[in-house]
């Protein structure tokens, strides 16, 4: 599976979508395929697992409901 994590640049989201890497990189290892990180504007910030978002702001931010989201993915 591949992740990617789209963060907006003058935001300065980049500490937060670093932290969400490492998270997702250290919960799973080896499953995932890649934790890509993706520069962005505007206030993005989106988390895509094979190309479907399973997070997106405004929506309230939860790392914990994002790895449950990616666990469920590859355990399906």
């Amino acid at each position: 599976m591949k992740i990617e994590i789209e963060y907006c640049v003058p935001c300065g989201y980049l500490d937060r979508a670093l932290d969400a890497q490492r998270t997702l990189l250290s919960t799973f290892g080896g499953q995932l395929e890649s934790v890509a990180l993706v520069t962005g504007e505007k206030g993005v910030f989106t988390f895509r697992a094979d190309g479907d978002t399973i997070y997106s702001k405004p929506d309230s931010y939860d790392i914990t409901q994002i790895v449950e989201s990616v666990k469920a993915r590859l355990t399906a």
